[in-house]
């Protein structure tokens, strides 16, 4: 399913997650490797923001988390003080490629914990849960979560608000992003549900990524 809305002056294409995922399969069937994609997805979570140190990213599994460690490497690499906080080792080869990165230019990789104190960090961001997320967010994902909301620190959701249902806006529980750097195309349930209450700023990066057609369903 696919929608147009003005947003920020601009005619943009609003996609559901299925949408998302066959276009992220097709770019990557027609040539595009995917561990570029998650480069590009963390380079332009890193051009979104004006970055001031210390900065903590929470990162869990997937891809979601993949392009946590990716903007993890182009702070080491610009000299911005960071650390990874990771909830999941679940991680895709993609994944692993950028978490290896990261611990080779020396940014330090702890397991999340419950009492790390995120009111420390200027910026923290959002890498644990990406757009398929459906129902209620569980342990540690939880805590993590509302860690995160009573830090008082400046939140980058990574793609989308985590605990936000991609497709609907439902969520019972859910990271209150300052600014969600939405990745590829925005999606529908940004703009539903409790989607506007959580997601904060909006903006979309362009990395790439060609729009599948909708289903004859829709």
């Amino acid at each position: 399913m696919q929608e147009q809305r003005m947003i920020n002056g601009r005619m943009e294409t609003l996609v559901s997650v299925d949408t998302m995922r066959r276009s992220d399969a097709m770019t990557i069937a027609g040539g595009v490797p995917s561990l570029e994609l998650m480069g590009r997805a963390g380079q332009g979570i890193f051009d979104a923001v004006a970055w001031r140190a210390p900065v903590a990213i929470l990162a869990g599994g997937g891809n979601n988390g993949g392009d946590g460690y990716a903007l993890a490497c182009l702070l080491a690499a610009a000299g911005i003080q960071t650390r990874v906080y990771a909830l999941s080792d679940k991680l895709s080869p993609d994944g692993r490629h950028y978490r290896d990165k990261a611990l080779s230019l020396e940014v330090p990789i702890q397991p999340w914990r419950e009492d790390v104190d995120l009111s420390a960090y200027a910026i923290l961001v959002d890498a644990l849960l990406g757009t398929g997320f459906q129902g209620n967010v569980r342990s540690p994902l939880r805590e993590a979560i509302m860690a995160i909301n009573r830090s008082g620190a400046y939140v980058v959701s990574a793609d989308i608000s985590s605990g936000l249902n991609g497709d609907t806006g439902q969520a019972e529980l859910a990271v209150q992003a300052d600014l969600t750097v939405s990745i590829g195309f925005y999606k529908l349930g940004m703009f539903r549900g409790r989607g506007p209450e959580v997601s904060g700023r909006l903006v979309n990066v362009d990395i790439g990524i060609q729009l599948a057609q909708e289903r004859p369903d829709g």
